[in-house]
């Protein structure tokens, strides 16, 4: 593992830790402060929107402007957003931090860092590799969430034998999660130039670009409108709003959610590492697929389950399948567009699925705060995310990335 890769892998398993910190407690700490269900269901909307604007403009700027600047802004941005979430309950500066800072209600990437530090491992890997070190890169991301989500619990657990106002409790972890962004910042400034475009394999300036892309276009908004349907069903069950589910359906305590969460992460960070010998075997879209297909299914049942103990286990089945599809879809993104394109393209689908994932709050939260069936989400989440399968299958099955045998249809 390069220099540059060990640093990229570090800042990644620091920023997961802080968002498995944050989807533990958020909607508990703003309810606890409180805000109501259409007020939190604004937030969590404004919070995933603004992160979309902002690394929209980031992510396709970043192959010209210099990929470890953009990686340095999302770290102020993450800081600032998590003090000013630590230091106030007013609504109104909690919407405008949220608007313009990052930060994670669903416990997955936000921001820019994802779609840049992709580009940048491109960059610095050998083609064959790419798929590996994604799903690498997934686990390290899963395992540092499943962390920050078990530490959650115990903090807001030993936090609230000594304070007497409970969102003073959830308080603790909110500033964990801007203490991750100084560490991220010192991280960035670490990695060499490396990571940048070479001059060579930057476009002609002459050549007409839209969004940061030139030759790709086309494939990537296609993706894009894809990957959004699959945001927009998956912001239906964040992990804050699983967390909710089960304190509310069933009673659980922080700790105890921070534990379910911790290991329906490390199930995920497995599944990740497994989808590397089926994408050789198969090829990179149906191995994003067809593993993806009976997660969704098992989400519907999670609901369905009479006890605490057959909704875990089922949710841990669902994790243990769920995230094969992840660095599959990543490195299929990477290797179909050109090296100039890596950091737009990468951005213009995470923009994508950042606007979908935005919409959903507004219509799961008041599902889950006041709805007779709490497990409607989930249902409506996992069929959502069945059809997106089918769809893709049916779009892009015959566009091939280069290193597998099969020409692009």
């Amino acid at each position: 593992m390069s220099h540059d890769v060990a640093l990229l892998f570090a800042a990644r398993a620091v920023r997961m830790f802080g968002y498995g910190l944050l989807a533990v407690v958020l909607v508990l700490y703003l309810d606890a402060i409180g805000l109501g269900s259409a007020q939190i269901g604004v937030l969590l909307t404004l919070t995933l929107l603004g992160d979309a604007a902002i690394s929209l403009w980031l992510t396709t700027h970043a192959d010209r402007i210099g990929r470890r600047r953009v990686l340095l802004a999302g770290a102020v941005l993450l800081l600032a957003a998590g003090l000013v979430f630590a230091a106030t309950p007013v609504f109104v500066v909690l919407l405008v931090a949220a608007t313009i800072g990052v930060i994670s209600p669903s416990g997955n990437e936000v921001g820019p860092f994802l779609a840049v530090e992709q580009a940048s491992l491109a960059q610095v890997t050998d083609p064959t590799r790419r798929t590996s070190l994604f799903a690498r890169y997934q686990v390290v991301g899963a395992v540092a969430t499943a962390a920050g989500a078990a530490i959650a619990g115990v903090l807001v657990q030993a936090a609230a034998a000594s304070v007497a106002v409970p969102s003073d409790a959830y308080r603790a972890a909110i500033v964990g999660y801007a203490l991750a962004g100084v560490v991220l910042a010192l991280l960035f400034r670490a990695v060499s130039p490396a990571v940048e475009v070479p001059p060579g394999e930057r476009t002609d300036t002459s050549v007409a670009t839209r969004l940061g892309l030139h030759r790709s276009q086309r494939v990537v908004f296609r993706l894009s409108a894809l990957f959004a349907l699959d945001a927009f069903a998956g912001g239906f069950v964040m992990l804050s709003f699983i967390a909710f589910f089960f304190h509310e359906r069933f009673g659980v305590d922080p700790v105890a959610l921070g534990a379910i969460l911790a290991v329906a992460n490390l199930l995920a960070a497995g599944s990740a590492l497994a989808a590397v010998p089926l994408a050789k075997r198969f090829g990179l879209v149906r191995t994003m697929v067809f593993t993806h297909l009976p997660s969704n299914v098992l989400l519907i049942l999670v609901p369905l389950m009479p006890t605490l103990e057959l909704a875990a286990l089922v949710l841990f089945a669902r994790f243990a399948i769920s995230q094969m599809d992840v660095p599959t879809r990543q490195s299929y993104t990477i290797a179909i567009v050109d090296p100039d394109e890596r950091s737009a393209a990468a951005g213009v689908t995470g923009i994508a699925r950042s606007l979908g994932v935005a919409v959903s709050p507004l219509i799961a939260a008041p599902l889950f705060l006041g709805s007779a069936f709490m497990g409607a989400p989930f249902v409506i989440s996992g069929t959502l995310k069945i059809v997106y399968d089918l769809l893709l299958y049916r779009s892009f099955q015959a566009v091939r990335p280069p290193e597998e045998s099969e020409p692009a249809g």
